[in-house]
């Protein structure tokens, strides 16, 4: 947004020059029911390097370094630096406060302003529930966003301690950092923090319920929290994330080998949040649709125990040790993420031993998506300023960079790749780094020189493909195997060149089990190994028996697309639900939906695939994604000659399989939901009616308030549903989340004047909050409404500039991706975005945001010619 960004060069000259000791920061929050502004009092001392002006007894001399320090705000009413006050007028401008002739050493800044509230999860957003009509407050700082409550020099590698003393409301609750100290006339008083950065500081204010215990072991005591609104209260199972909570404490402090760092851990779950959670020292806050108020599957409470687990890791690794510059986010993310899902796979108790299937089918299926965009970039990506950052929490920055984690555990050994975490920590606390200090401390633990491995896998960009190439004599005997590598060309508009690069993988060998029939790896089936160069011969497979499947990057070790022989296709055609064990059949499945998706596999192809083996699938996040993918590939993949076939097919399928569930299951609840996605006929959207009505039930489903709103959005979608029946609902939903469903619903509608005031309230308006702009988005386009939608293909190219100039990052980037014209599958869609792109002058970001919007619609074309092609 103008005004407000930061360049690399900037910060790096700002931390040249300063050492930032300690803020104290102290904010008025007392009219915050009402809402509007706030004072905000900043005191930040630190020093200055030579070249500062020096102080004698008679005054100042020489002329002095100068520097800025951030702030967005509406009002700042004073500066005063090393007791001289300097005009606001003069100093201040859009995000920064001027600091001239600064001394060398200690100096002093104090800084009064009035700082506003947020809806867009940005700040300190306030959000007020409509079950208590009390506010509630959270902090979001990520990247840059401190500088909406203090003034503070907004970049990760000038840390500092914060002391923070905050005036509230009667009766209610104040959490930061720092444990929780008794007000005194309202007033909140906290300690100083260890030294941290910026974004990682945090506030949660309001009249929050609590559940508290403690994490203990060989004489440590932690305090431990869980808030959330008291609307939610009675579907909080604390006892669940206390237990996930803990396993995380144990398991990452042995593999760490450094005690947990801050006074306590909170986990707040609050209102309208952008994202998963946020990793604020000592006080993880987190989305609370993470508080289930209906019942769900497995699936998700293995997600939320993923996220908790990530929020953890942070505290040592993003926390304790922080990065130097956000170039290395992909570094704290990526540990974040490998560590949470290892801790799932390996830590004692764990419900969830098969996390590594879970990743394999969502985790890495982003990241394979993500790296075939025109804006696919190296794992380490050049961050040059904020907006950079800002659009690259991306599925390479995570799960890419997870992935290649994984890779290079298998890579080093998981011993040494530990030992060499545990070397990072001791060496690095409450400092900051780069990627060559973690690989530093990985060389001297596993003895492998990184450097090579990091430039081919950190620093180019694209996805290895790996092939089997197999010969056999005439009894069936493997005379030779090789594994052969190919480099794609990048995506058209990126930047790189293709590289082959070292993978650790593992070849599996399956054969058919006549007792079970199922899919089994002998005991001797599997071989690890090197693969480097665009040829690796594996001679240890010569002379054995050839097996009914070959699999490649068994195990998941290596990040690579993986292509199966012919007669490996053939088996695993007829029986892909028949592996033993999910990851064979996750990596299987992956396989297929990539083939979908780069128009190797027609979309009638998959769909047969997926209804032939989806009944023996077992792992419900893995059934979960079948559904979601099935649904995208008809809607977006398909010839749309054959839509209407295809879309009764797989309705027809769903609506069977919730029938054939197991009462009460997981399995059909998931089949519920699908139904309730595609439900299309008359016969079965008066089928969705009548179980919202109970007039018919079926065995074992309980239509809840989550399930009801997704039967009630659908008949709402295809014109069953009106204003009547969506307010009748919401008043048995009076919540926040019956406030977004009720929004989504409404936006569905398949009317004109229906589209027009959702399209005025997200686009001609900037009043709704962050999480109702997202339903009300996500209401706006149904893929069964592209005729009616097709006139905001160029409403979206008139509004889109403006729209990202005049909102915030959050706000702007929903609107940019969520109104583009996906569902408009055509190359006029293609035509008018080129026109947009050249003609907009949009800076990077944006560019970078429809660029990807636009390579979704050229590969659905080219997948919807490839399925045309396979009647």
């Amino acid at each position: 947004m103008p005004g407000t960004n930061l360049t690399r060069e900037e910060a790096q000259q700002r931390a040249k020059l300063l050492t930032v000791d300690s803020y104290e920061i102290d904010l008025d929050l007392s009219g915050a029911q009402e809402g509007g502004t706030y004072r905000s009092v900043t005191t930040v001392r630190f020093d200055v390097a030579d070249g500062g002006t020096s102080r004698s007894s008679e005054g100042e001399t020489g002329g002095g370094a100068a520097s800025f320090i951030d702030l967005v705000a509406p009002a700042v009413h004073e500066v005063t630096l090393n007791g001289d006050s300097l005009d606001p007028a003069e100093v201040f401008e859009d995000s920064r406060i001027a600091l001239p002739g600064l001394l060398e050493g200690r100096n002093i800044l104090r800084v009064v302003a009035d700082c506003a509230y947020t809806n867009t999860g940005e700040g300190l957003h306030r959000f007020v529930d409509p079950v208590d009509d009390q506010a509630y407050l959270y902090t979001q700082f990520e990247v840059p966003d401190a500088r909406r409550v203090f003034a503070s020099f907004e970049q990760p590698d000038l840390k500092a301690t914060f002391q923070f003393t905050v005036k509230a409301p009667e009766g209610w609750t104040v959490v930061s950092n720092s444990p929780t100290p008794e007000p005194q006339d309202n007033v909140w008083v906290f300690e100083p923090t260890p030294r941290i950065s910026t974004y990682i500081t945090a506030l949660i204010v309001g009249p929050y319920h609590s559940v508290h215990s403690v994490y203990e072991k060989d004489g440590q005591s932690v305090p431990l929290g869980i808030y959330c609104r008291p609307s939610l209260a009675e579907f909080l199972d604390a006892d669940a994330i206390f237990e996930v909570t803990r396993q995380g404490f144990d398991w990452f402090q042995e593999k760490f080998d450094h005690a947990y760092p801050f006074a306590k851990y909170d986990q707040l779950f609050v209102p309208e949040f952008n994202a998963g959670a946020m990793e604020n020292a000592g006080a993880v806050t987190i989305r609370d649709q993470y508080v289930f108020r209906s019942k769900v599957t497995d699936a998700a409470y293995e997600v939320r125990a993923e996220t908790i687990l990530h929020e953890l890791a942070h505290m040592w690794f993003g926390d304790l040790v922080t990065m130097e510059w956000w170039n290395d986010l992909w570094l704290n993310e990526s540990f974040a993420t490998y560590t949470s899902i290892a801790c799932q796979a390996h830590a004692p108790g764990s419900r969830w031993p098969h996390s590594w299937t879970t990743f394999a089918n969502s985790m890495k299926t982003w990241a394979y998506r993500q790296d075939q965009l025109p804006s696919t970039h190296p794992i380490m990506a050049e961050i040059n300023d904020l907006d950079d950052v800002l659009v690259n929490f991306d599925g390479i920055t995570y799960a890419k960079g997870a992935s290649v984690l994984k890779q290079l555990v298998a890579y080093v050994g998981m011993d040494e790749f530990f030992r060499g975490v545990q070397a990072y920590f001791k060496r690095h606390a409450y400092g900051n780094t780069r990627l060559t200090d973690l690989l530093g401390a990985l060389e001297e633990t596993s003895g492998r020189d990184l450097k090579t491995w990091s430039k081919k896998w950190l620093e180019t960009a694209g996805i290895n493909i790996l092939r089997p190439e197999i010969e056999t004599d005439a009894d069936g005997v493997i005379t030779s195997f090789a594994v052969r590598q190919e480099a794609p060309a990048l995506p058209a508009g990126a930047k790189g060149e293709p590289v082959l690069r070292p993978h650790r993988i593992a070849v599996g060998l399956y054969d058919l089990d006549e007792a079970s029939g199922k899919l089994v790896r002998a005991a001797d089936g599997r071989i690890e190994l090197d693969v480097d160069g665009e040829l690796t011969a594996v001679p240890q497979l010569s002379g054995r028996r050839r097996p009914a499947v070959v699999l490649l990057n068994d195990d998941d070790l290596s990040y690579a697309k993986v292509r199966l022989d012919e007669e490996s296709l053939a088996v695993v055609t007829e029986h892909l639900g028949d592996f033993e064990s999910s990851l064979p059949r996750a990596l299987c499945w992956a396989s297929a939906w990539d083939m979908t998706r780069d128009g190797e596999l027609a979309t009638r192809d998959y769909l047969s695939l997926v209804l032939s083996g989806i009944g023996k699938e077992s792992d419900i996040g893995v059934v979960q994604s079948l559904h979601r993918q099935v649904k995208l590939a008809i809607d977006q993949y398909a010839d749309p000659a054959a839509r209407d076939t295809l879309l009764t097919r797989w309705t027809d399928a769903t609506l069977a399989h919730l029938r054939s569930a197991e009462p009460g299951s997981d399995h059909q609840l998931a089949w519920a939901r699908a139904f309730a996605a595609t439900a299309r006929t008359p016969e079965q959207l008066d089928l969705l009616n009548a179980l919202l009505e109970g007039s018919q039930t079926i065995e074992g489903l309980v239509v809840d308030t989550e399930l009801r709103w997704a039967f009630v959005q659908r008949l709402a979608a295809v014109g069953r549903f009106d204003e009547p029946e969506i307010a009748g609902e919401y008043e048995r939903d009076r919540t926040a989340a019956g406030e977004r469903h009720a929004a989504t619903a409404r936006a569905s509608r398949p009317t004109a004047e229906a589209k027009a005031e959702a399209w005025a309230s997200v686009v001609d308006s900037d009043k709704l909050p962050n999480a109702v702009q997202e339903a009300v988005i996500a209401g706006f386009v149904q893929t069964d409404q592209r005729e009616l939608l097709a006139s905001y293909t160029e409403r979206y190219f008139e509004v889109l500039k403006g729209i990202w100039d005049s909102r915030s990052h959050e706000m702007a980037q929903q609107i940019a991706i969520g109104l583009y014209p996906a569902i408009q599958v055509s190359e006029d869609t293609l035509r008018r975005t080129d026109e947009w792109l050249d003609s907009a002058a949009p800076n990077a970001a944006l560019r970078r945001l429809v660029s990807e919007s636009r390579a979704g619609v050229e590969r659905a074309l080219r997948a919807q010619a490839a399925d045309a092609a396979a009647k």
